[in-house]
């Protein structure tokens, strides 16, 4: 068990205070640093979680404006457009979460880690909710002996209301570049224009119009599973939970087509929900991602190297967590 802080920055926003809650309530004794530009935010954070403290984070600074005080990790909710909160945690060679950059902006953290590829776990998080894709996907294409087409549809409640730096991602993510990259055919294409408009069946059989995104899930499964096509299409409207009637939920739609172990073609399609929105499910992840970089579950902790959540995470015990959570898998007839 680590007596030094873990330091989450930005950590008085909504995922941020998600993990935290997650991190308080499996360990009690760990103690946090709740890190943020507004002291008085990040003070009421840290007076609500327990065992937590709140700083003053300067990105400016090498030392983040924390002098010599120790740290056991880092993780961070926004993109750090200097990178000064990985050169910190490489310096000190403690454990390093982001979950904000997008594929087209990860050059920078990876040529950091490249240049000290021995000092520290470094975890690229930008997965759709940090693992909640993932690690079903993968865990569904158990099924299969070849999967020939992966198709992730997420759908965002309108409602779903999430924190100013995870709108300026989404939007960045959404508008500022105009294309996405998927594989097609067995190549990387670049998504432009009228192709990047598409449909997907929400998991009450609606059909929603969807525009394609390229969170690292895309390149992530397409290198796990070999699969000649992968894309993820994101739907912003009414859930289906909402539809009924019911709050609103956050939903995530894997569809799969390829063989089964005895040859025959094979179709799946799964729903991932969460009755309360994305943001649990996004700190819940980055919570386990935390336990597991540092050992705090009782095994060794992770070693250096660059990683993606899956390959951090154990799926069983993330299953296990995630219906603790309150999340749910349902089985869907194939499109």
């Amino acid at each position: 068990m680590t007596s030094d802080p873990i330091l989450l920055i930005g950590g008085a926003g909504v995922v941020g205070r998600q993990t935290a809650k997650h991190v308080r309530h499996a360990y009690p004794d760990v103690p946090l640093l709740i890190g943020g530009r507004d002291l008085d935010k990040a003070q009421r954070t840290a007076r609500e979680i327990g065992h937590a403290e709140a700083v003053t984070v300067d990105l400016s600074a090498a030392d983040l404006g924390l002098g010599k005080r120790p740290i056991s990790a880092v993780a961070i909710y926004f993109t750090d457009t200097s990178t000064a909160a990985l050169a910190f945690a490489l310096a000190r060679k403690v454990p390093y979460i982001s979950i904000s950059p997008a594929l087209y902006e990860t050059g920078p953290e990876i040529a950091a880690y490249m240049h000290e590829p021995d000092a520290a776990p470094v975890v690229l998080g930008t997965e759709w909710l940090v693992g909640a894709t993932t690690i079903p996907t993968l865990a569904f294409a158990k099924s299969f002996s070849r999967i020939d087409t992966i198709r992730l549809g997420a759908l965002l409640d309108e409602q779903d209301e999430g924190g100013p730096a995870s709108f300026d991602d989404l939007e960045r993510q959404t508008q500022a570049i105009p294309a996405a990259q998927v594989r097609r055919d067995g190549a990387w294409i670049w998504r432009t224009g009228d192709d990047l408009k598409t449909t997907f069946r929400a998991a009450d059989g609606i059909e929603m119009e969807a525009s394609a995104l390229s969170p690292h899930d895309v390149v992530a499964l397409a290198t796990a599973t070999a699969a000649a096509n992968v894309e993820f299409n994101l739907a912003i409207g009414i859930s289906s939970s909402r539809r009924r009637g019911e709050p609103m939920s956050t939903e995530i739609l894997v569809e799969l087509a390829g063989a089964d172990h005895a040859g025959q073609t094979l179709r799946t399609r799964h729903a991932v929900i969460h009755p309360e929105g994305q943001m649990p499910l996004t700190g819940l992840g980055v919570a386990l991602l935390l336990e597991r970089l540092l050992g705090l579950d009782g095994g060794p902790s992770t070693p250096p190297g660059l990683y993606f959540p899956y390959q951090v995470l154990d799926s069983r015990h993330y299953f296990d967590r995630f219906r603790q959570a309150g999340g749910k898998i349902v089985t869907l007839e194939p499109a």
